[in-house]
């Protein structure tokens, strides 16, 4: 790991937040969390990778969609608690279809953009 990337701080849980942002539109594309084995690949290998609480493994986003993540740059917060990836992001970022995971407000209304049909891509 890089020395910057040695000083983040994974808390309790061994998992730090990490914000996608679309590095061209700079729209919020989605918030996942990572352990260091995911912040690792990810800089060693371009490709955006995670770490799934709710499966409690690590994933690489689009291995199975192909709605894949190639990071420009990762940027770490002041406090060193939280990493934003800007990335390039290949069809939906979210797995219910949507380009961005933040695709509608608290009251409801759908104001992002669907860009496949979840059905199509998981089984």
């Amino acid at each position: 790991m890089t020395d910057a990337l040695s000083e983040l701080d994974f808390g309790d849980d061994g998992l730090v937040p990490v914000v996608a942002q679309d590095v061209d539109s700079e729209e919020v594309l989605m918030l996942a969390y990572a352990n260091d084995e995911a912040v690792e690949r990810t800089v060693e290998t371009g490709r955006a990778h995670y770490y799934s609480r709710s499966r409690d493994e690590l994933w690489e986003k689009g291995a199975t969609s192909g709605h894949t993540q190639a990071v420009e740059s990762v940027r770490m917060d002041c406090d060193g608690d939280a990493l934003l990836y800007r990335v390039r992001q290949t069809g939906g970022a979210c797995h219910t279809g949507y380009r961005s995971c933040f695709y509608r407000t608290v009251e409801g209304e759908t104001v992002g953009e669907q860009v496949f049909d979840p059905d199509d891509v998981y089984e």
